[in-house]
């Protein structure tokens, strides 16, 4: 028992000793500055520009002219195209489909038949007239002879029929010789009436060939335009009546696109309601087609004057000519690069849906600010000279991604603050952070093959 506790004892000394010791060896503690509070913030360099505005909106592309294919006459259809299939190109003037003519044609030949007919009534109806005033003036030259020329005559002569019956009461005195006074002639005596009733009927004959001749080119339907089919619903040797539906077609010469814009953003552009009438807007239409966005050249044709009661917009309306030709390549959209030419460029499609960019009023200069950097109340964090400044710029106009605003206040090269703080005051100072993309290129750079060999060198 004595032992354990010696042996405690100098353990316990031991520890006392190794724990001096270390104290007096021990070194003084480094000093180290205070740590930087400064924050540290994300930011970029704005984009300033010149000239006239870009108003950019979005809209869906339509067909300028649509129609139905529909027959005119009714009949059994004899012949249809190969290409009147629904997603098939259509020339202009190619022949849709045909009705079979068998009763057209020979509505046409009882038509021609009716109008021969009417001619020669025509002809009699003519010879009638000249007859009837030959005999007229034969009675009034008897009685300028002879001073009575009606003496012998009976109301039941032909001259009864040609004048009046109570000129045949008349007597003239044989001691004076005084004239008979001429009465008007009777019209029907004239045949005028029968001559205006067979010409009448000629021009019935001939409305009436005139409309078979009609119906017998309806037989015969065509592309009134060169374009798509959307759809058909026809069939060789199907019967089909006036005004059936037989399918539809778009017009490829021109589709246009409906770009709503707000109130402000339309009173960017100038003359925008007179466009169509000798003022000529341009405009550019945006679509990605397999990673890459392709661009077409389109103008303005018409402004709705009626707002839009759902969105209370102002719908815009690009014409664009030529979609099927294939856009230009504008830029790729998608991470890995893609290389595009004008021959691998689709056509526009009905019913997609565009970017579009309106050409506005000329400025001096604005700027595209990304729409992260917008802070509430139109205000924008700058980083000058280290310290955080807070400016209000004018908004032109703001879409999902950027903003174009007013360069009032931003000064040369401005940087924007696109990240977020706690605190923002005037005069703040901060770090702009490196971004990913520099720190990996310089940890490259720093560990490529030549910068190595420099390194070991300088070692």
């Amino acid at each position: 028992m004595h032992r354990q506790r010696v042996l405690g004892g100098l353990i316990l000394l031991g520890a006392i000793l190794i724990a001096a010791v270390l104290i007096l060896i021990r070194s003084e503690p480094e000093e180290k500055p205070p740590e930087d509070l400064i924050p540290l913030v994300q930011a970029e360099p704005l984009e300033i520009r010149s000239g006239n505005l870009m108003i950019t909106g979005a809209g869906t592309v339509r067909a300028r002219e649509e129609l139905t294919l529909a027959a005119e006459v009714a009949g059994k259809l004899v012949y249809v195209n190969p290409s009147l299939r629904e997603g098939q190109r259509i020339a202009r003037g190619a022949t849709l489909f045909r009705i079979d003519t068998s009763d057209y044609r020979n509505a046409v030949q009882t038509a021609q038949a009716d109008v021969a007919s009417q001619n020669v009534a025509v002809m009699q109806a003519r010879e009638e007239v000249t007859l009837a005033k030959a005999e007229l003036d034969r009675f009034e030259q008897r009685g300028t002879s002879y001073g009575d020329a009606y003496a012998n005559v009976d109301s039941s002569d032909y001259a009864a029929q040609i004048l009046p019956p109570d000129v045949l009461n008349q007597r003239t005195e044989t001691d004076n010789h005084q004239a008979i006074q001429k009465s008007p002639a009777n019209g029907l005596a004239t045949r005028q009436p029968q001559l205006r009733s067979a010409r009448a009927g000629l021009r019935r004959a001939q409305a009436n060939l005139a409309n078979a001749q009609t119906a017998l080119q309806r037989t015969v339907v065509r592309a009134p335009f060169s374009g798509i089919v959307r759809a058909e619903q026809i069939a060789l040797g199907s019967y089909v009546q006036p005004g059936q539906s037989l399918g539809s077609m778009v017009s490829t010469a021109d589709y246009e696109a409906i770009i709503p814009l707000s109130e402000k953003e339309a009173a960017l552009i100038p003359q925008l309601f007179s466009a169509g009438s000798g003022n000529r807007i341009e405009a550019s239409i945006y679509s990605d087609y397999g990673g890459v966005r392709y661009r077409w050249s389109a103008y303005v044709d018409r402004v709705n004057a009626l707002l839009n009661p759902k969105t209370r917009t102002i719908d815009v309306y690009l014409r664009i000519p030529n979609p099927t030709r294939g856009g230009a390549p504008a830029s790729v959209v998608a991470k890995d690069s893609k290389t595009a030419t004008a021959s691998s460029a689709p056509p526009l499609f009905v019913g997609s849906f565009v970017d579009a960019e309106i050409t506005g009023k000329p400025l001096d200069s604005y700027a595209i600010l990304p729409l992260s950097a917008l802070k509430a109340d139109n205000k924008v964090w700058l980083v000058r000279d280290g310290k955080l400044r807070i400016v209000t710029v004018n908004i032109y106009q703001r879409t999902d991604k950027s903003a174009l605003v007013s360069t009032a206040g931003l000064g040369a090269n401005p940087v924007a603050i696109t990240g977020s703080l706690k605190i923002a005051t005037e005069g703040l100072q901060v770090r702009i952070a490196k971004e990913r993309s520099a720190i990996k290129t310089a940890k490259t750079s720093d560990s490529s093959p030549e910068n190595a060999a420099k390194a070991k060198t300088t070692k």
